[in-house]
């Protein structure tokens, strides 16, 4: 079962990195984060459940180190659970990401959602939030 799950996400692998669109789709997404940064931006990074997970850890890699010692770059995962209570409980869970959005966010920053559904309305409300600012 171990090597049948192993072998298939191999698969998926070599399948995903001979696809000439998703390829130049990662590139695109390097070119924007490398401009941000270049630029004195910061990445907020958000998503729920095993996509918060996810966010967190990709922040941290920018921030830490990540293969080789280098500067720090600002990258910030939405994920302070003391904010997301207080605003889920005075708003509503759906404004958790875009008052950090609004507060944090600033002209230049960019803005990664990781969504399963690309449906949450925090989600959604986020990405409205980002694009008004």
């Amino acid at each position: 079962m171990v090597a049948q799950r192993l072998a298939e996400a191999g698969s998926l692998l070599q399948e995903f990195s001979s696809d000439a669109e998703a390829l130049a789709a990662i590139e695109e997404i390097v070119q924007v984060l490398t401009a941000c940064f270049r630029k004195q931006g910061r990445v907020l990074v958000c998503g729920n459940g095993g996509s918060l997970c996810d966010a967190m850890h990709f922040a941290e890699e920018w921030s830490g180190r990540f293969r080789e010692d280098r500067d720090p770059y600002p990258a910030i995962a939405l994920s302070d659970p003391a904010h997301m209570s207080c605003v889920a409980n005075d708003f509503g869970f759906d404004q958790v990401f875009s008052r950090q959005v609004r507060g944090l966010g600033h002209p230049g920053d960019v803005l990664v959602l990781l969504s399963t559904s690309g449906n949450s309305p925090n989600i959604v409300r986020a990405a409205e939030a980002a694009i008004e600012r």
